[in-house]
């Protein structure tokens, strides 16, 4: 177990003491508004290190917003990717229609921001570290809840009491399947698995994606930059969400190859490239619905709550402005029940409208059929010449309170 920053001591022992599950996204800027409010704050992580790269994620609307309270957001300007252009291939590699992202994604240029997904984790993970402590290569084993707080047995053997835990440990929450039950039940499968994976670069893309389509299937090509590598990425509907190969790569592959066997344009290397692959990562898209994001002492945010799934593109944003609502909420309340109830009152609708992106098209990028296929390529087509959209309410319809924190160092 690596462990970095603060121990729990005698100096902070008044504080309320929180420990957050999870340090991607969702964990470290929950940490950062916490100890702003001063609360005495854990994170414990499973990998054994911060991971970096990783595929290119938003941030939008409200979300930069957050990232520019926490101070981030010129080191994330920094980072962005600047995709120009997202080009749409036939069967056939054909092209149908190259148009700008924003204008598919309903972004607002010059405002919105794409990273890479490590590189956002890494920004939340400066501004915190000198003062929160993490626990790297440690989980959760036991968590007992009382009325005293919460004891908590790490799969490393130590033992620990909190007075609060939330689980910021995504889509798959070991936190929320303890507390709950099986994911199964919160998860609306939306009909799609995918496999993201890198590749060497050997088309000479440079800030664009290559978008391949047939009727239930999809590949893309996603050059962030003027590197050597590529972001490939394999997308199937499939009707019922296949739980079995979740936690075996090798049946993962075997259902991805088998899927796209035959396919045109540029799959039969991507497939072969995927199945080199180190860095595979393989899922279903999918949300995460429940009627309460708390049990007692317990909470969650982010994807543990309530993932959006991929296909809005919405999942960083939901976790940065779910975090600052979460952290204001115990900020503002010392009994948690309270604040917990708060802070789904202050989020579910901004929740609501966000997961609704795709029953109002967020998920007409891929089409399941002929017919739809053409009816999206017709309105690609349209797009070419037609401005960018404004931004979607579900990006900006969240009023961010405003609350007191301690003066920075």
């Amino acid at each position: 177990m690596t462990s970095t920053g603060p121990s729990m001591n005698g100096s902070t022992t008044a504080r309320r003491a929180v420990l957050i599950s999870g340090a991607s996204i969702a964990g470290p800027a929950l940490a950062y508004w916490l100890h702003r409010s001063g609360f005495a704050v854990t994170v414990v992580e499973k990998a054994g290190a911060l991971r970096d790269g990783g595929y290119p994620i938003d941030i939008r609307g409200t979300a930069t917003e957050v990232v520019r309270r926490m101070g981030i957001l010129s080191r994330l300007r920094d980072a962005h990717i600047d995709s120009r252009r997202c080009t749409f291939l036939d069967a056939d590699g054909g092209e149908i229609a190259s148009v700008s992202p924003s204008a598919v994604a309903g972004g607002v240029e010059g405002q919105d921001l794409e990273v890479r997904r490590g590189d956002l984790a890494s920004a939340l993970h400066a501004v915190v570290r000198d003062d929160v402590e993490f626990l790297f290569d440690d989980s959760i084993a036991i968590l007992d809840q009382s009325e005293r707080g919460v004891d908590i047995t790490f799969r490393s053997g130590r033992r620990r009491t909190f007075d609060l835990v939330v689980g910021a440990d995504g889509i798959h929450s070991p936190t929320r399947e303890s507390l709950f039950g099986p994911e199964e039940q919160f998860h609306r499968y939306l009909g799609h698995c995918f496999a993201i994976f890198t590749m060497p670069n050997t088309f000479g893309l440079s800030h664009e994606v290559m978008l391949w389509n047939t009727p239930g299937k999809a590949a893309a090509l996603y050059a962030v930059g003027n590197n050597h590598e590529l972001h490939a990425f394999l997308n199937f509907h499939r009707p019922k969400p296949p739980f079995g190969v979740l936690r075996d790569p090798d049946a993962q592959r075997e259902l991805v190859a088998r899927t796209f066997a035959g396919a045109g344009w540029e799959v039969p290397g991507m497939v072969k490239a995927m199945c080199d692959a180190d860095d595979l990562f393989f899922d279903m898209a999918g949300q995460i619905r429940m009627p309460r994001w708390s049990s007692g002492r317990v909470a969650l945010v982010g994807d543990a709550a309530y993932a959006p799934s991929f296909l809005t593109g919405q999942g960083s944003s939901l976790a940065l402005a779910g975090a600052y609502l979460l952290a204001h909420s115990l900020a503002t309340h010392q009994d948690h029940t309270a604040a917990f109830a708060a802070y789904e009152r202050d989020a579910r609708g901004f929740v609501a409208m966000n997961q609704a992106l795709v029953d109002n098209g967020g998920s007409t990028l891929f089409p399941t059929t002929a017919r739809a296929l053409e009816q999206r390529d017709t309105r690609l087509r349209a797009l070419v010449t037609l401005p960018s959209a404004p931004a979607r309410p579900a990006y900006t319809s969240l009023t961010l309170p405003e609350f007191a924190t301690r003066p920075m160092p």
